[in-house]
């Protein structure tokens, strides 16, 4: 079984001065353990909302550490600091909006102000970048929302093959049943 690497980039100011625990990021470390039958190492930064150096880690983790699939947690709605999904657009060589509408689709169902989330994907290379809201219980509620894609689109862009447990993930591949 294909080894997987994953990047988690935390992105909030006050996080990234030590001010509140990085709950995201252990979040999305949870859902990657329950789900993945894969081993998996993590790539992880916790960053200040600076377009910069979020397209700066993203990059680096994309192109350097070998990540396949790289989550971004926050940044993702209409304040003026709010920068992900502009540094994600910036990064990538293919927008996949699906992603983003599907996440506020789905978001709809709980928060009215789930039409505010700009959160987007997009390919970079063999990376797969997603962003996600800033909230543990978000996170988790629109992470389930797109993963039943995610192993197959990264089958599509040459990266390792991702198997879930279907217990507690179930993916869909063309052909599988």
């Amino acid at each position: 079984m294909d080894k997987i690497k994953i990047g988690i980039i935390n992105v909030s100011d006050r996080a990234s001065r030590g001010e509140y625990e990085d709950l995201p990021g252990k979040e999305v470390c949870r859902l990657m353990d329950l789900w993945l039958l894969n081993s998996w190492e993590k790539e992880y930064a916790v960053i200040p909302d600076e377009e910069d150096l979020l397209k700066e880690a993203m990059i680096d983790m994309a192109d350097n550490k070998g990540c396949s699939l790289i989550v971004t947690t926050g940044g993702t709605g209409p304040a003026v600091r709010d920068v992900t999904p502009e540094a994600t657009i910036a990064v990538c060589q293919k927008i996949l909006p699906g992603f983003g509408e599907q996440m506020r689709q789905f978001s709809l169902q709980y928060v009215p102000t789930a039409i505010l989330s700009r959160q987007t994907a997009g390919i970079r290379g063999n990376t797969l970048i997603v962003n996600l809201p800033g909230k543990p219980k978000s996170i988790r509620e629109c992470l389930e929302a797109v993963f039943p894609a995610i192993p197959y689109c990264i089958d599509l862009i040459d990266g390792p093959y991702m198997e879930t447990n279907a217990d507690e993930m179930k993916v869909f591949r063309p052909g599988k049943k």
